[in-house]
């Protein structure tokens, strides 16, 4: 752990509640087990964290070593588990910051809490992540309360630009047409997600279902109903049938699939988040993937 560990319990407040949740390495991994990185962002995160081992040959070339990231794409591609991926790998805490305890109606409160948060960032070594960014980074000629929300993006950007040291920023949006130009300047890293394609499908199965020559068959027939899907919808998916495959005390088929998509309905899901892209899961993982 690192030498600033006890800085960890040391969270802000706002509301009485803590700002952000830490995760520790070891619970980091336990996330990401099924995860499945599409391969051009695999490659991005690949060589970041290349780079961060390299540190002292790009302060010797004078070369600026990233540490923020911006992801965006559709909900339940893996946005969030590639930063508890990054955490993982970099074997340090992740600290995910709760936009419920951060936003204030109060005046200039949620400026004085983002503050708080970098701070404590910069100050205790971790991966810091920010989903749903735009809630705090929209465009400022864009917004209702203008003058205020103007003050919170000014703020998130003279955070951003003093963002230096061991820690690595990273931040998710659904929505990233509505962010700030200036916003996007400040990241030098930044990454896209899309629906799983066929081959992330298939290995996503695996991963849930194992290598099995029966599971392969099943995989091989439910592939087809499953394109479409998200990565957090598919594990929602198999979760169902697995239940299933329990309660009859039976083994894993098609038929089984193919009920669990009919009753977890995935493009009602996705209707659903159309009309708010702040609705949550009520089942268990769906968060996690965003």
């Amino acid at each position: 752990m690192n030498k600033n560990s006890k800085n960890y319990n040391r969270m802000p407040k706002s509301k009485g509640i803590e700002t952000a949740t830490v995760y520790l390495p070891m619970e980091c991994a336990k996330k990401i087990k099924h995860m499945v990185l599409q391969e051009s962002n695999r490659q991005i995160i690949d060589e970041f964290l290349i780079i961060q081992g390299m540190k002292e040959k790009f302060l010797e070339a004078d070369v600026s070593i990233p540490n923020k990231i911006v992801m965006f794409g559709p909900p339940g591609t893996g946005k969030t588990l590639t930063a508890f991926y990054l955490a993982h790998k970099l074997n340090l805490p992740l600290i995910v910051v709760r936009l419920d305890a951060i936003i204030h109606s109060h005046l200039g409160e949620t400026a004085s809490n983002i503050r708080k948060i970098f701070e404590f960032a910069k100050a205790a070594t971790c991966v810091l992540f920010l989903d749903e960014f735009d809630a705090i980074a929209r465009a400022r000629d864009a917004i209702d309360e203008v003058k205020e929300m103007a003050r919170v993006v000014n703020t998130l950007l003279q955070c951003l630009d003093e963002f230096q040291g061991d820690s690595t920023f990273i931040a998710a949006t659904n929505l990233e047409e509505e962010l700030d130009n200036a916003v996007w300047r400040r990241f030098d890293t930044r990454m896209t997600y899309d629906l799983p394609g066929l081959a992330e499908l298939k290995q996503f199965l695996i991963n849930l279902l194992g290598e099995s020559e029966s599971s392969l068959q099943v995989i091989e027939q439910s592939t087809p109903i499953l394109r479409g899907c998200s990565f957090a919808d598919i594990e929602q998916i198999i979760l169902k049938a697995k239940r299933k495959v329990i309660i009859e005390d039976s083994e894993m088929s098609y038929e089984k699939i193919a009920d669990a998509y009919k009753a977890y309905n995935p493009k009602a899901q996705q209707g659903d988040f159309k009309m708010s892209s702040r609705t949550s899961g009520n089942e268990e993982g769906q968060l996690v993937w965003n």
